[in-house]
């Protein structure tokens, strides 16, 4: 009889639902590859907005939900990345794509000095800590003589002919960039949380005394996911520039619109969870489309929302999701299940 019930029971990673989500995605991942085809310039614009904001978030969920390391400065990275690249297209004649590319090695870079001389903070402190680097990097934009000091600077006629010949091609082109990293950023997720690095940073986040005794090396394993999120951040934050062609110290190092509203977005989303910062996003946007003529009531609504989420579910609409039914579109551990399952 035992031998019949091991013969009905397997372990795997994959459920119905996620079986199904993957379907589901792969059909809407070829629905929005074929976008310049379907949609206007402006819808186009609204996607790739988004996709980068999904980015953003999914950055900021890994740092804050898995690594337990909140961080309000995560716009030291965006205005980084931007810079980089106009840096690198105006002083230096890189090509803008090879340019958005070094942009990401660079944000590694400066992320690792960083990580050494913030994670010697704990709690709030290393929160105001990250916003202190931010503030630093945008007084030291600001100083940029060469691409505009203060005020800032756009990109030249030039630079953006050469991305591609046409207005049509060029919005085609920054799109389907913007969707292929956000694809990029939540398989890396994805991977790395499925990992032997990741089961460790899930691990140090539940409970890090344990994790300790175990031998798992804390510091070096959120050293490892600061320096990478910190990489992919500038990535995004040279798409975002180059997505709006002009750029400014206060725009590029905005910490309203590039860890404020991320936050939001994981908040209300889930955070601590694959699809937290999807869900989070899309209920953004939706929210902003439809309020934004409201002014500052607009963002009383956002934070009354936030405020009530958290009270109400905090662990986020998914959260509460995954709670009453179950559902994981991204499941991470491996489980036991029968063969009716």
């Amino acid at each position: 009889m035992s031998s019949q019930m091991s013969k009905s029971l397997y372990v795997t990673r994959v459920s119905r639902a996620s079986s199904v989500a993957m379907v589901v995605g792969a059909l809407i991942a070829l629905t929005l590859i074929a976008a310049p085809w379907w949609a206007g310039r402006a819808e186009m614009r609204l996607m790739a907005e988004i996709f980068l904001y999904i980015s953003l978030a999914s950055l900021w969920n890994l740092l804050a939900g898995y690594a337990g390391l909140v961080s309000v400065g995560q716009q030291a990275y965006v205005g980084l990345g931007g810079y980089a690249l106009f840096g690198l297209t105006m002083l230096g004649g890189v090509p803008p794509v090879p340019a958005i590319a070094v942009t990401g090695v660079l944000g590694a870079l400066i992320a690792m000095p960083v990580a050494l001389l913030i994670f010697r903070l704990r709690g709030a402190y290393f929160a105001i800590g990250t916003w202190v680097v931010a503030e630093v990097f945008r007084l030291t934009a600001a100083q940029i003589s060469a691409l505009g000091g203060g005020s800032g600077t756009s990109l030249s006629p030039a630079i953006i002919k050469s991305l591609a010949d046409g207005r049509d091609a060029r919005e085609a082109l920054t799109y389907w960039l913007a969707l292929g990293l956000c694809l990029v950023v939540i398989g890396a997720v994805v991977v790395f949380l499925r990992s032997r690095a990741g089961l460790a940073l899930t691990a140090i986040r539940d409970n890090e005394l344990a994790s300790k005794s175990l031998g798992i090396n804390i510091w070096r394993t959120k050293f490892f996911v600061y320096v990478i999120t910190g990489g992919l951040t500038a990535l995004t934050g040279a798409l975002i520039s180059l997505q709006k062609i002009r750029i400014s110290p206060d725009a590029a190092f905005s910490t309203n619109d590039w860890t404020a509203f991320v936050i939001f977005i994981v908040v209300i989303g889930g955070i601590g969870t694959i699809e937290g910062p999807i869900i989070g996003t899309l209920i953004f946007f939706a929210l902003r489309q439809t309020l934004a003529d409201l002014g500052t009531i607009y963002l009383i609504i956002l934070g009354a929302l936030a405020i009530g989420i958290m009270l109400r579910a905090p662990k986020g609409l998914w959260g509460l999701v995954r709670e009453r039914f179950g559902i994981e579109l991204f499941p991470l551990s491996r489980r036991v299940r029968g063969q009716d399952d």
